[in-house]
């Protein structure tokens, strides 16, 4: 073996070269193991949430309009003032609907004083038609005693006209009879056969007879007469007797009567309601003259100045609520493999550079694109895949926004831990 230069032997030298080869190993392999280890756990931690740039906070713009046409007598707010709920913004001329109301009072009045005429009217039928039943009822029986009363009268009357009439017949015969004797007398006593005492006496029978049949003759005409009379009173009770029973109709009518009173009454009720129902229309109509905010917010998009005429539903202004606010974070839809509802949420805006906590409250129901004015039509068969994004509702912790820093339309970067 031969002798290195510096006296040492060629072994003791290769063995410190192994050594140092083998510890350069032990760290690269030590080196590859810790990257190893921490690429694992980048990639765990990487896993652990989803995130995205495209997402921004939302919230409600309500609309504030008016509810009536009208004049603007008043606008109390300006374009970002902050206002809250039950405040004044817009005030509109009342006179036209205070003239309303009192129309309409005024017919209520009318309406209320009919009812209670119909009501009155009721009670009022029902007593006038048992009463009219009664006085009916009590007259028939009055003039069907009439009536036989006035039949036996007509009937002896009828009975004295025959009784008189042949009286009349029994003075005709002895006038007639005197009348002949003394025709007769005359001729004689003219020949003095008879003497004159005899003929001045059968014409003072003739006489007599003829003042007999002039008295039987007037009987006639008085027994006349009383038929006349019987029978015009026999006519007098039938028509009462046929106004009776037409009152008797009429007071059994007294059902219906009251009927039709109720009717009425119930007419004047829903006429009561109806009145009601206008007053307390041209109430809310004088009560919309004064437009509030509905709740607090900050007033936006201001359109009605002072003297403007404004039509129903017609938009004044808008009011952005600032206590209710979210975010809408589009993903990707590889991104939702492992997302739901109820999973932690940060959120960091870009505005002040801080922080938000929240959850996940729903997943969209489609693809932004299905939402947009012409959504696209794969049918046609020009269709290229393109990752769609799906909007996710992210709602912030209580109290998160109390400061009403956040505004609609922010832009914010969401991540959302997936268990």
């Amino acid at each position: 073996m031969a002798e290195p230069e510096n006296g040492k032997p060629e072994k003791d030298k290769i063995v410190p070269r192994k050594r140092r080869r083998v510890a350069r190993y032990l760290v690269i392999a030590a080196a590859v193991v810790v990257l190893a280890v921490g690429g694992y756990y980048v990639w765990k931690y990487l896993n652990t949430y989803e995130t995205t740039d495209d997402a921004q906070i939302d919230g409600h713009i309500i609309a504030v309009s008016g509810r009536i046409a009208g004049n603007v007598s008043d606008v109390l707010v300006q374009d970002e003032q902050y206002v809250n709920a039950g405040d004044v913004l817009v005030r509109l001329d009342p006179r036209d609907f205070e003239v309303a109301l009192a129309k309409a009072q005024a017919d209520l009045g009318d309406a209320e004083a009919a009812l209670g005429s119909s009501r009155i009217e009721i009670p009022i039928t029902a007593t006038n038609t048992a009463s009219q039943l009664k006085t009916a009822n009590s007259s028939r029986v009055d003039a069907s005693a009439f009536v036989e009363g006035a039949q036996r009268q007509l009937t002896a009357t009828r009975a004295r006209l025959e009784s008189a009439q042949a009286q009349v017949r029994e003075a005709e015969a002895n006038y007639k009879k005197a009348s002949d004797d003394v025709a007769r007398y005359k001729l004689l006593v003219d020949k003095n056969e008879i003497p004159r005492q005899q003929y001045e006496t059968a014409v003072s029978n003739a006489a007599a007879a003829q003042a007999a049949l002039d008295a039987r003759r007037a009987g006639v005409g008085e027994a006349e007469q009383n038929i006349v009379v019987a029978q015009s009173a026999v006519e007098q009770a039938n028509q009462r007797i046929t106004q009776a029973e037409a009152s008797i109709d009429s007071a059994l009518t007294a059902p219906r009567q009251v009927a039709v009173s109720e009717a009425r009454a119930k007419s004047a009720l829903a006429q009561v309601a109806q009145r009601k129902a206008l007053v307390e229309q041209a109430k809310l109509n004088l009560s919309y003259c004064t437009i509030v905010a509905p709740v607090g917010g900050i007033i936006g998009k201001k359109t009605v100045e002072l003297g403007h005429n404004i039509s129903p539903g017609q938009q004044l202004m808008a009011l952005v609520p600032l206590d209710d606010i979210w975010v809408i974070a589009n993903f990707k839809e590889t991104q939702l493999s492992r997302m739901k509802p109820g999973q932690n949420a940060q959120v960091a805006v870009d505005a002040y550079k801080r922080e938000y906590t929240g959850k996940v409250v729903a997943v969209g129901g489609a693809s932004g694109s299905r939402f947009s004015v012409l959504p696209p039509e794969n049918a046609t068969g020009n269709y290229v895949k393109v990752v769609q994004r799906i909007p996710v509702r992210i709602n912030l912790d209580a109290g998160q926004n109390s400061d009403h820093k956040l505004r609609p339309g922010m832009s914010v970067d969401p991540k959302v831990y997936l268990e």
